[in-house]
């Protein structure tokens, strides 16, 4: 593979550019929390040369409060880009967060990447929402390594993790997820544990010694050869297993001996193809060192085991007025395709785009169609606008370094797109197309809040709407029933960041108050009402009488209005007046606030005069009659009800089957699935799932996922609904 790539130098660094897709690796860090993927990064950057005049490396990453909110977040909070250059290679590494709260930059670093690197912690082992990703991964086919960290931790075994690994991940196949390496340990030390000192390649048996700081190749000593001869057999048999060669495994079990280059070209072929799912180890360097341990032999398998951007099939493309339109992979030649995977703001050069082209090329200066991502469901604004691309650069720490073009396959920060939000597809202004989307999580947290003060009032809208412009996995709604500005979230920490970004990005203080549902009221019997409205205090008087009968009805029947009049007690004219009264009425309440639904009000009788009588006063008795009939009736407070599905792991059905009982659900059903979990369907009062998706996560240990769908309205038992009355005549 020619060298094709291109460096731009920069004040402090240089920007990495390539000018052909087969230069290009783009790759996605995926592991829980703590994992140590951003410590990973880090090592990869040094071992890679990408480290500024001070000799410190810099971090990815194009959002400005990444440093603020981070730290107090103590965790990766967002995606962040960090491009290196290796053997020629440009690879594009993804960091994503491993926070469950924050799956919607894992989702968007999935769409942007290639290939996955899964970081497991030797101490900690595999977590539930790993083993998921894992699963999203395999249905697309996504190639797949494994590097395993922590392996300083005193506890760490990197034996036992491979198998946890093989066991875990390879499903029916464990011999398709085998290591690469196996670590090398130095001399035990006044603890008992012996440190990771270097790595043994089973393959090309060979042992890396990094003890020194620098990775030095030597020959393996005797008490390295039976554990290395034992893994190169299953190594080899695991590869051959994978080969598009059908005779090799005889010849190998005929006794033939294999060319390793043979074996290195199909373990490429096979990883590439997504069949075998290699296991490698790291560790951070010591002291001076300039090479974290394993970071060599990552970045050989990235730039020639992982696959180029070519392999990846391009997403689903329409034009704008949804005809299906195919779009080679990775044509450089072909028309401008691209998406926004992450929007960010910067409080010197504005919002910043960040870009994967799927095809054609992208150039500064450049006028492209703006495609809206339809998510008008969730607070953001579709649209369909030009926009002229400022500058296209590279992140560089917190600097961006400009780059002349970004070609098919590569990733690209850009500049001055004002409209573009993240999901949104780029494409030539006369040739505008639009990307299937990609999958996002529904937020069910629900974050009520208010503007702090009269000046936050007025740039509350703006901030809200620039936030969710960022981040999809966010859903504004302005609820008309209660009246409450909400924006629903993942998680705690997600609404936390939310927050912090209102105040310190877009400068709006804010409150959080009680999240409403929104309740209703019904009769629970017939009743019935009279409405007088006669008043004469000089000049025109009002005169207006009407008798009415209200009776439910079933769940969903609205207000339904009945003429029953005979006679012409009350003049044709009047009766939509008394209509109208009813309706206002029953929209502001009868009993708590809340509005009437489901009955049936008939008008049967009431008195006009000649003079007097008015559609105002009319409808000012058709309302007092409501009324007067729910005085001498008893009311119905009504919740919504929701159908909640919950995927949840076989061994916590019944914690979770025990939970929603508690919250007064009704179990429908269960029904397994693969991969040993089962999906619970139940209906529960939505006031009792306000929280529920931080209680699933705490409950299940974060293996858990839930969505929910509003089923009706229905009576509220009586303690329940006194407490709420009493709510509403406290407040």
């Amino acid at each position: 593979m020619g060298d094709k790539t291109q460096t731009h130098p920069g004040a402090a660094g240089r920007a990495v550019a390539a000018d052909h897709p087969a230069s290009l690796r783009n790759v996605v860090l995926v592991g829980h929390s703590g994992s140590g993927k951003t410590t990973l990064v880090e090592a990869l950057a040094l071992t890679a040369g990408a480290v500024n005049r001070a000799g410190r490396v810099e971090d990815g990453g194009t959002v400005s409060d990444h440093d603020e909110i981070e730290h107090r977040q103590q965790r990766s909070v967002q995606l962040s880009l960090v491009p290196l250059e290796w053997d020629g290679i440009k690879v594009n590494v993804l960091d994503t967060p491993g926070y469950a709260d924050f799956v919607g930059e894992l989702r968007a670093g999935l769409r942007a990447a290639d290939a996955a690197l899964f970081v497991v912690s030797a101490s900690d082992g595999v977590d539930g929402s790993t083993r998921m990703v894992w699963e999203e991964c395999a249905a697309v086919g996504m190639p797949r390594a494994i590097v395993v960290t922590h392996l300083e931790a005193a506890r760490a075994d990197f034996e036992e993790m491979t198998r946890v690994c093989a066991e875990t991940f390879g499903g029916d196949d464990p011999d398709a997820v085998l290591p690469l390496y196996l670590p090398l340990h130095g001399p035990q030390g006044p603890d008992g544990h012996a440190p990771v000192t270097g790595l043994v390649g089973p393959l090309s048996q060979k042992l890396f010694d990094y003890s020194s700081g620098e990775r030095k190749e030597a020959e393996p000593g005797p008490e390295q050869l039976p554990d290395m001869t034992q893994a190169r057999n299953r190594l080899i048999e695991g590869i051959i297993a994978e080969s598009e060669d059908e005779t090799l495994m005889d010849r190998y079990l005929g006794g033939e001996q294999v060319e390793v280059k043979t074996l290195i070209e199909d373990l490429e072929r096979a990883v590439a193809r997504g069949t075998f799912f290699p296991v490698l180890a790291a560790a951070p360097a010591a002291g001076g060192a300039r090479q974290g341990i394993g970071t060599v032999e990552l970045l050989e398998l990235i730039t020639r085991g992982f696959p180029t951007p070519f392999e990846h099939p391009t997403p689903g493309v329409t034009t704008i007025d949804g005809a299906p339109r195919e779009i080679k992979p990775c044509d450089v030649d072909g028309p401008l395709v691209a998406e926004v995977v992450k929007t960010s703001s910067d409080p010197y050069v504005g919002r910043i785009s960040l870009v994967r082209v799927f095809s054609g090329v992208l150039r500064p200066d450049q006028t492209v169609h703006v495609s809206g991502h339809g998510m008008t469901d969730r607070g953001h604004e579709d649209h369909d606008v030009d926009e002229r691309v400022g500058a296209l650069s590279m992140p560089f720490g917190k600097q961006q370094r400009p780059v002349p073009q970004a070609v098919a396959g590569d990733l690209v920060c850009v500049a001055k797109l004002t409209r573009a939000e993240t999901g949104d597809t780029l494409s030539a202004k006369d040739d505008p197309l639009v990307m299937e989307p990609w999958r996002m999580p529904d937020p069910l947290l629900p974050l009520a809040i208010q503007a702090h003060s009269k000046a936050d009032e007025d740039k509350l809208s703006q901030g809200l709407s620039r936030l969710v412009a960022e981040d999809p996995t966010m859903r504004l709604e302005q609820n008309q029933d209660t009246h409450q500005v909400v924006l629903w979230c993942l998680g705690e920490a997600h609404a936390d960041v939310a927050l912090e970004r209102l105040r310190t990005r877009y400068g709006v203080q804010v409150d959080v108050v009680p999240h409403r549902v929104s309740l209703r009221e019904t009769f629970a019997h017939r009743s019935a009402g009279r409405g007088r409205h006669v008043k004469q205090s000089g000049g025109h008087g009002q005169y207006a009488i009407c008798e009415i009968e209200v009776e439910p009805l079933p769940g969903g029947s609205g207000i339904e209005f009945v003429d029953k009049v005979v006679g012409g007690a009350v003049p044709r004219q009047f009766i939509p007046s008394v209509e109208k009264g009813v309706r206002a009425q029953a929209a502001k309440g009868v009993a708590s606030g809340h509005p009437l639904i489901d009955v049936r009000v008939t008008l049967l009788d009431g008195k006009a005069h000649s003079v007097d009588s008015s559609d105002a006063a009319f409808q000012t008795a058709g309302a007092l009659a409501l009324r007067e009939a729910a005085a001498d009736a008893r009311i119905h407070l009504l919740e919504p009800v929701a159908e909640v599905s919950v995927l949840v792991g076989d061994d916590y059905v019944g914690a979770v089957m025990s939970d929603l009982s508690g919250r007064r659900g009704r179990v429908l059903g269960t029904e397994q699935t693969a991969g040993g979990r089962t999906v619970i369907r139940a209906e529960v009062p939505e006031i009792e799932i306000g929280r529920y998706a931080v209680d699933l996560r705490s409950l299940s240990h974060g293996t858990a996922r839930f969505d929910r769908r509003y089923v009706r309205h229905e009576p509220m038992p009586a303690q329940v609904a006194e407490r709420v009355r009493e709510q509403v005549r406290d407040s």
